[in-house]
């Protein structure tokens, strides 16, 4: 493994980590009931925080972190946002799908075998947390 492939690998989990954040924003917006905005919102900011944790880890290795979720992403995000059910538990159901296949799988068969120590504890890290998330939003399914 070489530098250039763990910042390439870090890059990719930062791009998806800024998906992350812009969905989030989208089911703030969507969503009518305050607690469940404040756990969205809560999430966002965890969200955001893994963001700046990998961006600076990609600067440490001597890389230029990206700075937003890229196009594909950006055409990704923009069909999600139309695609939004109204019902708040098919939201929720949306949420938990997200966060379980790209936050969690698609994160980890992405980082797996590439990274340094370090930079895996970190992605790990990322990961966790949006295993957290996932379990925290399925209380609120009622």
């Amino acid at each position: 493994m070489t530098t250039e492939t763990v910042i390439e690998e870090l890059n990719t989990l930062l791009r998806g980590t800024y998906m992350g954040i812009r969905t989030l924003e989208h089911y703030i917006q969507k969503v009518d009931d305050d607690v469940l905005k404040k756990v969205f919102q809560s999430m966002q900011q965890d969200t955001k925080l893994d963001a700046q944790k990998l961006a600076e880890r990609i600067q440490n290795l001597g890389g230029v972190p990206a700075d937003d979720e890229g196009f594909s992403g950006s055409m990704h995000s923009f069909m999600h946002k139309v695609m939004l059910p109204d019902d708040e538990n098919a939201l929720l159901n949306d949420a938990i799908h997200g966060m379980e296949q790209y936050g969690v799988q698609y994160a980890e068969e992405l980082v797996k075998g590439d990274l340094d120590p370090i930079s895996q504890q970190l992605a790990e890290q990322v990961i966790d947390s949006n295993r957290r998330h996932a379990e925290i939003l399925r209380h609120h399914l009622s």
